[in-house]
């Protein structure tokens, strides 16, 4: 009887350290919102880029240097 009731609580441990092994990777995959980059819209272009990659003037972002210079496109 003890031999069985041994067998049952590794079974039970082993079961229970799959499932925590499991349910550690489902959270590494997941993308978490910390880690997403904060976009901005070119506003010569319209293209999202990363903020840290934007070139910044006027409370307006750009995509380049260029389309910096040239400035917000006029629709």
């Amino acid at each position: 009887m003890g031999r069985l009731i041994l067998i049952v609580l590794v079974v039970l441990l082993v079961l229970w350290l799959l499932r925590r092994a499991l349910a550690a990777g489902k959270r590494q995959d997941a993308p978490s919102e910390s880690g997403a980059p904060d976009l901005v819209s070119c506003a010569h272009c319209g293209v999202n880029l990363p903020r840290s990659e934007a070139r910044s003037a006027g409370g307006r972002h750009f995509c380049s240097e260029e389309h910096w210079r040239l400035g917000p496109r006029e629709d």
